[in-house]
């Protein structure tokens, strides 16, 4: 591989936002791929993929570079120096370059491949709380796995198309995907490719959604007809295949604290042709006591830490501090204690987080059913999605019913 001048300025200029200036990578990444239209899908790719693998990283590059925070463009230099030497890339005859110890760098490579927080490149806290949680050997193979870059994973709009279809559709624009085993509507590409370009997303056909997300909707058992409330809906993924698999018969009540994501929503809902979907935005206790023993099933998709989905999201491990694991359990809990209570006798209530702590989510759901609020509710199963065994992301589902 060459190293092009124009696309490395891009990849430094995108570093020193994510790292210095504490923006979002996928926002950043978005801006940088505006800034040349003559750039094809090989430059673009480059740009993208370079930046998110240095962000996912970080700490290894950092501590092989010998560079510590914050980094100016020197040292960023250094990072990038050190990506290209462990990628096999013949680093240019440029000043940044100048110096750059190859030999050294594979040596320190090797020493602190030894160790586990630098080599899966994460914080000590979360390393810590990773191996308290789920052990050592569990914790190792799946931080090794929420490392791995994310597959492409498409969730086929059935108001609309069929799986088979989809897959011929995409295939004419050699968009190759593959079915995913006990997933119903998932196709997985078989190489990265902008979907969101192609007449069948504009359509409404699919939508982009990790194969362990689309397990949530389906553990959901809603049938055409019911009162469904997905109390944290967000932009609405999970709501969406919701309307779908009601074949957009009774009501789907999106309900969330920020009114922009409901905005989302709606212009998602528009192209998906997903019309039983009703948003209301949550401003105060009166939104969800309106609803008091009215839904026949309730989706608390819970804010959490987000460790299931490093994966998509790997500057996450940098901007995620251990006291805010703290506050979003305490938040998670208030959540079902009062969200709960808009289930009506023997409707049901799934609890789901993207985090693979165990204190976020079985410990959670054992809180509830020991308090006066989950008293009349049983578990009647779970499902722990490990990353390391599944390939997809990190996922936690409950279904709980409710019996008086």
């Amino acid at each position: 591989m060459r190293l092009h001048r124009n696309l490395c300025f891009s990849v430094i200029d995108g570093l020193t936002l994510i790292f210095n200036e504490g923006k979002y990578a996928d926002k950043v990444i978005q801006q940088l791929l505006k800034r040349d239209k003559r750039w094809g899908a090989r430059d673009r790719a480059f740009v993208a993929e370079t930046t998110y693998d240095i962000v996912r990283w970080k700490r290894l590059y950092a501590e092989i570079a010998e560079v510590k925070e914050p980094f100016d463009r020197d040292n960023l230099w250094r990072i990038f120096a050190v990506w290209a030497t462990l990628k096999g890339i013949k680093l240019p005859d440029w000043k940044y370059f100048e110096g750059t110890p190859s030999r050294k760098i594979k040596g320190r490579f090797d020493e602190l491949s030894k160790i586990r927080k630098s080599k899966e490149s994460i914080p000590d806290w979360m390393d810590a709380i990773g191996e308290k949680e789920l052990g050592a050997a569990l914790w190792t193979k799946e931080i090794e796995a929420l490392n791995k870059q994310a597959d492409v994973i498409l969730r086929v709009n059935t108001l609309k198309t069929t799986k088979e279809k989809l897959q011929t559709e995409l295939f004419d624009l050699d968009i190759e995907t593959d079915f995913v085993p006990n997933h119903p509507s998932a196709l997985k590409l078989k190489e990265r490719a902008n979907v969101f370009s192609t007449e069948a997303f504009k359509k409404g056909f699919f939508e982009v959604q990790d194969a362990s997300s689309q397990l949530v909707a389906e553990f959901l058992n809603v049938k055409p007809g019911m009162r469904v409330v997905d109390a944290c809906a967000g932009a609405g993924g999970k709501a969406l295949h919701i309307a779908s698999l009601m074949e957009n018969k009774g009501q789907v009540i999106a309900m969330d604290i920020y009114e922009n994501k409901l905005h989302e929503l709606k212009r998602r809902a528009k192209r998906n042709g997903a019309h039983n979907i009703e948003n209301r935005v949550i401003e105060s206790t009166k939104a969800i006591k309106k609803l008091y023993d009215k839904a026949d099933r309730v989706l608390i998709d819970a804010p959490c830490s987000g460790l299931g989905v490093l994966r998509r999201n790997p500057d996450a491990k940098w901007k995620l501090q251990p006291d805010f694991i703290d506050k979003i359990k305490k938040t998670q809990q208030e959540i079902l204690q009062q969200y709960s209570r808009m289930v009506k006798v023997g409707g049901q209530l799934v609890y789901a987080t993207c985090s693979i702590l165990p204190s976020e989510n079985q410990e959670q759901v054992k809180t509830f059913l020991k308090s006066e609020a989950g008293t009349n509710f049983t578990l009647i199963k779970d499902n722990k999605v490990l990353a390391h065994k599944s390939g997809f992301d990190g996922f936690y589902m409950a279904l709980l019913e409710r019996n008086s």
